[in-house]
C-alpha cells in the first residue's frame, strides 16, 4: 500500500513538473504592440502562478526595447519585428515594463491576479 501511494505521488509530481515546463507555444499568450514609445495596451492582466508568454510586435518606425527590471526581461526589436518573452509564474501584484529606447514615454504594467 505504501509503495502504491509513493508511486502515485511521484506520478503526480512528474505531471505537475511537465505542466510547468510546457513549450512556449502552449502557454497563455498576451499581445503587446510597441509604437515609437507607445505601449499598446499599457496594462496587461495575467493569471498569477503560471508561466505566460507575451508576444511583442514593434509597429513603430524606430527600434524598441521591451524591458522590465522587476521581471529581469528585455527584448530589442527592429521596426516591424516581432518576438516574444516567456515569464515565470508571478505572485499576485504589479510588474512595470517600458520601452528602454523611449524613456520619456509612460511605462506599462503587468498585473498578475
Amino acid at each position: 500500500m505504501i509503495a502504491r501511494t509513493v508511486r502515485l505521488a511521484l506520478l503526480a509530481a512528474a505531471l505537475m513538473g511537465a505542466a510547468a515546463h510546457a513549450p512556449a507555444s502552449e502557454l497563455p499568450t498576451f499581445k503587446l504592440e510597441m509604437q515609437d514609445g507607445k505601449l499598446i495596451p499599457p496594462r496587461i492582466e495575467v493569471p498569477a502562478g503560471q508561466r505566460i508568454k507575451i508576444e511583442v510586435h514593434n509597429i513603430g518606425k524606430s527600434a524598441a526595447e521591451f524591458e522590465s527590471v522587476e521581471l529581469r526581461k528585455e527584448k530589442v526589436l527592429a521596426p516591424g519585428a516581432q518576438s516574444f518573452v516567456v515569464i515565470a509564474p508571478l505572485r499576485p501584484g504589479e510588474y512595470k515594463f517600458f520601452d528602454d529606447f523611449h524613456l520619456n514615454m509612460p511605462q506599462g504594467v503587468i498585473v498578475a491576479k
